[in-house]
């Protein structure tokens, strides 16, 4: 149960096949990148003498040689600990110490970002494209490791956004099941089908290179290590076919970018890893017609709890579809869900509670974390800290991470539904809701905009769309809301940002 066999099988029966995308060309095939993997493979076990289990970092912007190095790793029998580009070489020191990796590959700048912050467990720091990195290819090509399907394949680390980033240990029976699962329920591949990786290899757009890889697709890289929306657009027209994962404001972008494409290139577009607003939605269907998939998911489970599936988002007709479009879709069908009370037990539907889901697509625990696995998997639930509610037919709808749900008077009342009324205003471009302390009330309704909008405009609407009780007490109008590098709204962050505010008034 070795993920680097669906690579070696491709490069012996589909050698001649473009595996590898860089921009608008083919930067290598499948027999090139099977051998290269197997040849990196040989290295890391010969020459510097690593040892099955082993962690091998990747601090990386996105790069066709992500490929290559997670499935020589992966070839080696080692555990590959995917780092994202974008942070500080503080972080990703950390992180290195944290793993316990004994060897980080690591992108040009990035070496020298990380240098001063390695931790003394690091043996090498090889920068990608550099001449060392280039000598390991050179190995004769090793026979890929016999992995157990419960061995490590991938340290999944966390953003992070309070406290220290965790590692979600996902195996490669994990993450088998969730290729299945993406391929299965999500987004047929066909061989030769691209996929555009536009959002970070370190996260969710990387989880689904492996079912592109066991299907012969071409996983494609743009030239720009940052996200450029008229890149994006023209990539499409370059390789007809193409899915890509993006992230709800990433979407955004691309349906307010004048560049055009033909929407008819576009396979699938799966959104993911935060809310996507109803009228985003509709905005980019609106552009591209119906060619989006919706997931719902986490670094623990990795992109499969639940999803929304291309079919039902382009059913316009189905009396109940912007319900439905709303929701975050149904249960995968390899993992089960349910939403619990305060004890685990299940809730009936229509009721509010957290979110918990089992199955082989779960990790067993976080990495050296034994008291957080304990937290997050008690009664064998992994538990998502979101809060939400099935309606009759299945459909899960997210309501707020349990953390950020506002207690205003004894009353419950979610930000996600607020900044739903208020982004229906045209001048509101960005909205997030957050909970204020108060004496009275114990917390009060706080809305931050971004946008030109007049608040007794917004109050009305609020007024026409929810309770009175959850309309905001304030609005706060500011140029840009926090966020992590996934695009994030940071709620922490902002909640800190309103505190100061208030102090300093």
């Amino acid at each position: 149960m070795n993920l680097a066999l669906w690579l070696e099988r491709a490069g012996l029966s589909h050698g001649d096949r473009p595996a590898l995308g860089c921009g608008a060309r083919v930067f290598r095939r499948y027999g090139e990148v099977a051998g290269r993997a197997a040849r990196l493979a040989a290295s890391l076990r010969q020459k510097f003498g690593l040892q099955p289990g082993d962690r091998v970092a990747i601090a990386a912007k996105n790069c066709p040689d992500y490929v290559e190095l997670m499935f020589g790793i992966w070839h080696a029998g080692l555990a590959a600990v995917p780092a994202n580009a974008k942070l500080h070489g503080r972080e990703l020191g950390y992180i290195l110490q944290h793993s316990g990796a004994r060897v980080c590959f690591a992108s040009d700048g990035l070496d020298t970002e990380i240098a001063p912050h390695a931790p003394p467990t690091l043996e090498r720091l090889i920068t990608i494209g550099g001449r060392e990195y280039e000598t390991l290819f050179a190995a004769d090509p090793a026979a890929a490791w016999r992995c157990r399907g419960d061995d490590l394949a991938w340290l999944f680390y966390t953003s992070g956004t309070t406290g220290r980033p965790k590692g979600a240990m996902l195996t490669h029976r994990m993450l088998a099941a969730a290729s299945f699962a993406y391929a299965t329920e999500v987004d047929a591949i066909a061989p030769g089908n691209p996929l555009l990786h536009a959002a970070p290899m370190s996260h969710g757009s990387g989880l689904y290179m492996m079912a592109h890889v066991a299907r012969r697709g071409v996983n494609v890289v743009p030239e720009s290590s940052a996200f450029e929306a008229e890149e994006v657009l023209g990539l499409f027209d370059a390789w007809p076919g193409t899915s890509m994962f993006a992230a709800p404001t990433m979407v955004k972008r691309l349906v307010e970018c004048p560049a055009q494409c033909d929407p008819a290139h576009i396979r699938t577009i799966i959104w993911g890893g935060a809310p996507m607003y109803v009228a985003d939605a509709l905005d980019a269907i609106e552009r591209f017609g119906p060619r989006f998939a919706q997931i719902y998911g986490q670094g623990e489970s990795p992109m499969t709890i639940t999803t929304l599936s291309k079919q039902e988002i382009a059913n316009r007709d189905h009396p109940r579809w912007a319900d439905r479009l709303a929701s975050a879709g149904r249960s995968y069908a390899c993992v089960e869900v349910i939403v619990a009370d305060a004890e685990d037990r299940a809730l009936p539907t229509g009721e509010t509670g957290e979110v918990l889901c089992r199955g082989d697509v779960v990790m067993p625990g976080y990495w050296a974390n034994p008291e957080a696995s304990a937290a997050t998997l008690r009664g064998g639930w992994l538990h998502t800290g979101d809060v939400g509610a099935f309606d009759a037919e299945g459909y899960l709808t997210l309501k707020d991470r349990s953390k950020d749900v506002i207690i205003s008077g004894g009353s419950n009342i979610y930000p996600r539904e607020v900044e739903e009324i208020l982004l229906e205003h045209a001048r509101v471009r960005e909205v997030s809701v957050i909970g204020r302390p108060d004496p009275d009330w114990g917390e009060v309704v706080v809305a931050y905009v971004v946008g030109e909008a007049d608040r007794n405009e917004l109050d009305a609407m609020c007024l026409n769309g929810i309770a009175r009780f959850k309309r905001p007490k304030d609005y706060v109008f500011v140029s840009a809301l926090p966020k992590n590098n996934y695009g994030k709204i940071l709620k922490t962050e902002l909640r800190e940002l309103d505190a100061k505010n208030r102090q300093n008034a």
